[in-house]
């Protein structure tokens, strides 16, 4: 029997979201002015989604420590700001290692639902 990870927001309730509600859960802290969101899984990985609201950073670890590894638009121009973590700090990235934000979701989604990048998505090992 397949038994599929579960995940939970950090900071939010306990109780696992699903792919079918993890979408809602993040637009709903981006719009409360919550641009970083962890999550950690029933496994021990954890994936982080951080947005300027445009484009989101989502990383992927297997472990504590891990370098993880990350969404890419390869070839994107320029670079943008506006990524706030929880601590106050304001981060910019080159944004061939951030993807527009619908895109972001959808991999969220996917990871959440199967454990996995879409077979479609851009990503690299930073390990």
């Amino acid at each position: 029997m397949l038994v599929i990870e579960s995940w939970v927001i950090n900071d939010d309730s306990p109780v696992p979201v699903s792919s079918a509600v993890v979408l809602e859960a993040l637009r709903s802290r981006v719009d409360s002015g919550r641009l970083e969101t962890w999550l950690t899984s029933s496994s021990g990985r954890s994936m982080i989604f951080v947005t300027n609201t445009e484009r989101a950073m989502v990383m992927l670890l297997e472990e504590e420590g891990d370098p993880g590894e990350h969404a890419v638009d390869p070839g994107a121009p320029g670079s943008s700001d506006g990524f706030v973590l929880s601590n106050g700090q304001d981060d910019e990235y080159p944004d061939e290692d951030t993807v527009p934000i619908h895109e972001a979701l959808r991999l969220v989604e996917q990871i959440v639902g199967t454990g996995s990048w879409p077979t479609d998505a851009r990503w690299v090992v930073d390990r």
